[in-house]
């Protein structure tokens, strides 16, 4: 269950229970962060929390402001700011970060189907689609009201609250388009004569479709892990005694897939992975995804076995290396010194990560550069009426 799946899961609950709720969202950062625009916590009348905005620094006064919300029935913006590290140590949130968080705090109406989280059902409901949204998080002179919403699929749908009256509608469209087709996230200002308004323009990705060949027990540890981050595992194996939904609970599905049928049984997946133990069913695993958009396969073995798998697949398809060229990993997983099969896990699935992420998966201490990307603005982060925190719930 990723996170937005334990939010809409505690919203549910809070609504039947009649528990009145408040959304806490980061909407712009400057510096360093623990958490990016798009993290969200779920605050109740009663002071419970689902979800993160932080590292838990900012939970504890964002949980009471977000009572407040509820209670005055009005949106509310929050500004976290620990860019001087003495001052913040001795006085702010303690967070020592050196960077500028913002918040919007926003009571929940059950009853509006374009509040932020029944807005992003709806975006899960579409199918798999990217999406990006836009939220107004801040507002002056003008009729748009702070958490208004645009989202846009990469299909083309359009959802939201956000008026197609609004004289910065088209911008806005405009913007959110350049945002969805880069896949990075912005901020952007919108200015004319004394109106203006601010808009946090998120990127939505649906869940990583990941499908495992192979139903052995060294998988279950992979699958578990895996499936806490939210992606869809597949498992798929020939063996009936192995392939059993019982032994993979966290998986989305499980199925029995015969080797013979593999070329039409065969899931789609973004990433896939080897781990039969089995030569002839990874041959034809790999003979179905020389043809397959899947941009990550995983060959569990070592190198000398995919050498002689690509001797094989070279006798009916003689560019089978170019084919797979960039996307096969073999030896699977990063350089961990992993042996068990949860090291094995850890070492897989922290370099489909890093694959995901575009990141090369080295030391942090050894890279020059910063952890996140900075956000793309078009004006700088507004850091006016600071807010001091206790670091503390």
């Amino acid at each position: 269950m990723n996170e937005l799946q334990r939010l809409l899961h505690a919203y549910d609950a809070h609504r039947a229970a009649g528990q009145a709720c408040a959304l806490a969202s980061v909407v712009d950062v400057a510096g360093s962060a623990y958490r990016r625009p798009g993290a969200r916590m779920l605050v109740t009348d009663q002071g419970e929390l689902t979800g993160a905005i932080s590292g838990g620094c900012l939970e504890g006064d964002a949980r009471q402001r977000a009572r407040r919300v509820i209670q005055s029935g009005r949106p509310a913006i929050v500004t976290y700011d620990s860019t001087d590290p003495d001052d913040d140590l001795q006085f702010g949130a303690a967070l020592g970060c050196q960077g500028v968080v913002q918040i919007l705090l926003e009571p929940l109406d059950f009853q509006n189907p374009y509040n932020p989280l029944e807005l992003l059902r709806r975006w899960t409901q579409l199918g798999e689609q990217s999406a990006v949204l836009a939220t107004v998080f801040s507002a002056a002179n003008t009729a748009v009201q702070v958490g208004e919403r645009l989202l846009l699929t990469t299909g083309g749908t359009v959802l939201g609250n956000f008026s197609e009256e609004a004289e910065s509608y088209p911008q806005l469209l405009a913007d959110a388009r350049a945002a969805l087709a880069a896949g990075q996230p912005a901020t952007r200002h919108y200015a004319a004569g004394p109106a203006a308004m601010r808009v946090s323009l998120e990127i939505l990705r649906p869940p990583v479709r990941l499908a495992v060949y192979g139903a052995g027990n060294d998988v279950q540890p992979l699958v578990k892990l895996a499936s806490s981050l939210g992606w869809r595992v597949e498992v798929v194996d020939g063996r009936p005694a192995q392939a059993q939904p019982g032994r993979f609970p966290e998986a989305h599905q499980v199925r029995v897939v015969p080797l013979a049928q593999l070329a039409i049984q065969a899931p789609e997946a973004d990433f896939s992975l080897l781990m039969t133990h089995n030569y002839y069913y990874d041959l034809a695993v790999l003979q179905h995804l020389l043809t397959a958009p899947t941009r990550y396969i995983g060959l569990l073995g070592p190198r000398k076995k995919y050498e002689r798998l690509l001797e094989d697949l070279r006798q009916h398809t003689p560019d089978a290396a170019e084919r797979l060229q960039g996307r096969l990993y073999s030896p699977v997983g990063l350089n961990l010194g992993a042996e068990t099969p949860e090291e094995i896990a850890l070492s897989v699935v922290a370099e489909m990560q890093a694959v995901l992420a575009g990141r090369p998966a080295g030391f942090l201490r050894d890279s020059p550069h910063p952890i996140h990307p900075p956000l793309h603005a078009n004006v700088p982060l507004v850091t006016d009426n600071r807010v001091d925190a206790s670091c503390s719930l």
